[in-house]
């Protein structure tokens, strides 16, 4: 069993794939907490494995994206004590298979790069990944699995937060799909700014990306790209799972089966 740990700014997500199957057997999530240590990450991991009667001697590597350097360290710690299992963290000098064309490749968060990888063993290139996180993310693959480059700007809800705070007359709303583009109460606007205004930005986000990479699959992932993959015409496809995909491929490229 392979272990995929996909560290976000505000959440992580924990997927477990059996050797010999390339479906995603079990996933959880969990609030990401750089103050939690390797001995309370092992004990939620220990436990997310016993609900399907595994443990951590059943576990044949470990692969991990982080966002937050902090928690790099933090899983190695981890994989030493409870996880004798060759394990990678993503980080410069991981094998990808992919060549990176940003000016630092350095600068390329773990989770694009993996999220990249995922898009183009999945849908070839040119591909377009949208990542609704913490941030929003655009990544570019090319035709020949290059990664490009991409976008990143506020996430929606960092979006909707800020604007609570700053505007002392609008209340906190449920982000959802509102029933009006058009909102009859403050509420039903601020949903519809937020839902499709962002849905607007996507759109014309990845036209000018065409515009420079040429047609493209756009493909969506993070925790509200299933909202974003209905509501707007430019995403063809929602992929939830895409940087544990993208970590499963990449463990393989550095730890080959034997």
């Amino acid at each position: 069993m392979l272990l995929a740990v996909d560290i976000g700014n505000t959440e992580t997500v924990v997927g477990l794939y059996d050797a010999e199957d390339t479906d995603l057997y079990d996933h959880w999530r969990i609030a990401t907490n750089d103050e939690r240590t390797g001995d309370e990450h092992a004990l939620l991991f220990g436990q997310f494995l016993a609900q399907r009667d595994l443990t951590f001697s059943d576990a044949t590597g470990l692969a991990v994206s982080s966002t937050v350097p902090r928690l790099r360290a933090t899983m190695r710690r981890m994989a030493a004590r409870y996880i004798d299992v060759p394990t990678v963290i993503l980080e410069p000098g991981v094998k990808t298979g992919m060549p990176i064309l940003y000016e630092n490749p350095k600068e390329v968060g773990p989770d694009r790069i993996a999220n990249a990888v995922a898009a183009y063993d999945l849908y070839g290139g040119p591909t377009i990944v949208v990542d609704f996180g913490t941030a929003t993310t655009f990544d570019a693959i090319t035709s020949k699995g290059e990664y490009a480059g991409g976008a990143i700007i506020p996430g929606v809800q960092i979006s909707l937060d800020a604007l609570f705070q700053r505007a002392a007359a609008v209340r906190r709303v449920d982000l959802g799909e509102p029933r009006h583009v058009i909102g009859k109460t403050t509420n039903e606007s601020v949903q519809s700014g937020a839902v499709y205004g962002t849905a607007a930005l996507v759109e014309g986000l990845c036209e000018r990306f065409e515009d420079e990479l040429g047609e493209s699959t756009v493909i969506s992932t993070g925790g509200l790209g299933g909202l974003f993959s209905r509501i707007t015409q430019r995403i063809e496809h929602h992929e939830p799972w895409l940087t544990l995909h993208g970590l499963r491929l990449i463990f393989e490229k550095n730890h080959p089966p034997a």
